[in-house]
């Protein structure tokens, strides 16, 4: 059995782990932590929370993708696309429950920011399946 297809795919795989592992872990943080990801890593005033949240949902939407494509080894970009934004946008749709006293109009944000999410899911999973 030739080895050499596999030798040649195992970096670009690792990277996408690695980097994946590594947006997630800090869109993860800025969701769940957003003053201590602002005090660490994100100090450029003033400070915004919603701001923070929604910065940290998007970065989780990259790992999704990227670990997604590291995973989904005979799924086509389509599917890995909108599965993996699907998760950033779930993320951008907690992000505006959490933040729905700081601004903006949640009673408009909430329900199209979730719609966006399940369309982009379901069209995701559906191609995957296909």
């Amino acid at each position: 059995m030739d080895t050499a297809p596999r030798r040649r795919h195992w970096f670009p795989r690792a990277v996408a782990v690695v980097g994946g592992v590594s947006f997630l872990a800090s869109g993860l943080w800025a969701m769940a932590g957003p003053e201590s990801f602002f005090e660490t890593v994100a100090t450029f005033e003033p400070y915004n929370q919603h701001f923070i949240q929604d910065v940290g949902a998007f970065q989780i939407g990259l790992g999704a993708v990227l670990l997604l494509a590291a995973m989904w080894t005979r799924a086509d970009a389509v599917a890995v696309g909108l599965v993996g934004v699907g998760i950033g946008s779930t993320a951008h749709t907690i992000s505006h429950v959490i933040g729905r006293d700081l601004g903006g109009r949640p009673e408009l944000d909430i329900p199209l920011t979730a719609l966006m999410s399940v369309l982009l899911l379901a069209g995701g999973l559906w191609r995957r399946r296909q």
